[in-house]
């Protein structure tokens, strides 16, 4: 296409196509926006996501006449994490990435401010995930656009039948495909009833699959419970807090679900569970739904069973696991007034329905009024088996980490310390008091580094 200049009216126009103008009234007022932009997506894990957002990104190009390049970066060998780190020290590449989680934080200093989009956007909206808001809002600033894309929850999936004849519970009464779960049964969905579960399953012959290794999404399930139990390894001012009361109940509470486990959970990937929940030999994963969809797909039979639902309550509340994701812009862009453009068209209701749709329900909407859409109650086998995956009711989106200072938080996460500290007092002998000052020790190193 050729390179010109829009006019602010021009702008203003990609808004009224599906949300209203204030959306672009704090980035366009006296702004134009360049003639070429470049932007790198992540190749997303679940068919024709891709294309929904490609051709959302054309409708914009085509209307402002920007010449407009996509790339979809995979996310296989952490390509996408290292197109990140090199254009950051390049200071050269795309003018808007796709960001997971901490890597926000992470190119804090190399990101363009954006409190006057997403500010809008909460205003259209409603308000984001604490999640969101402890990565993508630093120093006072929001430095990345929060979006749905890489924004999941690591919920239960489980089999029905296996919960009937094994629990005595049935799902789809206790978390229905509709606004009112059976309260009695939801109340009862603690983490405690969940080692009932556990070994009811286990014994039938068909054990739930959670790894309990370092793997992310080992990091996910345990973090998860350590907040239903109120254990924080730091808190929010880099004090070191995990020699607690509810870290030792905690810990306490591993060492009677591991014996539960397959033998080999602590050295599972993140494919393991998701290949024994389709291959059947599991009850029960804490995943994203992208092991029901490939159980769509290789296993119709195992799919026809398959429930999705919130995870059970501590404590401290009920917590599921959580990715979040954002769209930065480069604060070294040239084109910063095409790219607030482009990703405030992406982030209207209609755009962010669109690409929820195309995504089969994956990506979660950041925003508490966008959680209503109907792909959630029509996706199917079985009808409304996703229904219960976006967080409602009470519960909370869990970030593994938090609330320490996001640079420490990253390093429990990455290193698996919560894991570590299971493995130690659960397969290696030791103590819980043991496994807590091999956790001091750790953190205390992540603060050196």
């Amino acid at each position: 296409m050729s390179k010109m200049s829009l006019t602010r009216r021009s702008v203003l126009s990609a808004a009224v196509l599906a949300s209203s103008a204030t959306l672009a009234k704090p980035f366009v007022r006296g702004a134009f926006a360049a003639g070429k932009l470049s932007v790198g997506w992540w190749d997303h894990w679940t068919p024709g996501a891709n294309q929904g957002l490609q051709k959302l990104c054309e409708a914009w190009a085509a209307k402002e006449k920007v010449d407009l390049k996509v790339d979809f970066i995979t996310s296989n060998g952490d390509k996408n994490l290292l197109t990140i780190a090199s254009e950051a020290q390049a200071r050269t590449g795309h003018d808007v990435l796709q960001i997971p989680s901490w890597y926000a934080a992470g190119q804090a200093k190399n990101l363009e401010p954006v409190d006057d989009l997403v500010n809008a956007l909460i205003k259209e909206h409603g308000d984001v995930t604490p999640g969101h808001k402890y990565l993508g809002k630093q120093n006072g600033h929001w430095i990345a656009v929060p979006t749905g894309i890489q924004s999941t929850a690591a919920t239960p999936c489980a089999r029905i039948d296996m919960f009937k004849e094994y629990v005595g519970l049935d799902l789809t009464k206790m978390y229905p495909a509709g606004p009112v779960p059976d309260k009695e049964l939801v109340d009862n969905w603690t983490w405690e009833f969940f080692l009932t579960a556990a070994e009811k399953c286990f014994k039938g012959g068909h054990p739930f699959g959670l790894p309990m290794s370092t793997c992310s999404d080992a990091a996910n399930q345990i973090g998860a419970v350590f907040s239903a139990y109120g254990s924080q390894l730091v808190d929010a001012s880099g004090k070191i807090t995990v020699k607690s009361d509810e870290t030792r109940q905690v810990l306490e509470w591993f060492k009677r679900l591991v014996q539960f486990l397959p033998e080999s959970a602590f050295a599972w990937d993140n494919a393991s569970n998701n290949k024994a929940l389709v291959s059947g030999k599991s009850a029960l994963i804490l995943n994203p739904p992208t092991a029901w969809a490939v159980a769509k797909r290789d296993a119709p039979k195992v799919c026809e069973q398959l429930w999705t639902f919130h995870a059970p309550k501590g404590p401290k509340g009920r917590f599921d696991p959580s990715g979040f994701g954002f769209w930065g812009i480069w604060n070294f862009s040239t084109s910063k007034a095409a790219a607030k453009s482009l990703l405030m068209y992406l982030s209207t209701r209609d755009s962010v329905e669109k690409l929820v749709t195309a995504s089969a329900g994956d990506d979660i909407p950041p925003y508490a009024k966008l959680r209503d859409f109907k792909v959630w109650e029509t996706e199917e086998p079985p009808k409304g088996t996703m229904y219960n995956y976006p967080p409602r009711g009470d519960v909370i989106p869990s970030m593994t980490g938090f609330p320490a200072p996001p640079a420490i938080g990253v390093q429990i996460y990455a290193q698996g310390t919560m894991a570590k500290m299971i493995a130690q007092c659960t397969q290696q002998g030791k103590s819980i008091d043991a496994a807590i000052e091999f956790a001091e020790r750790e953190l205390e190193g992540f603060m050196r580094s």
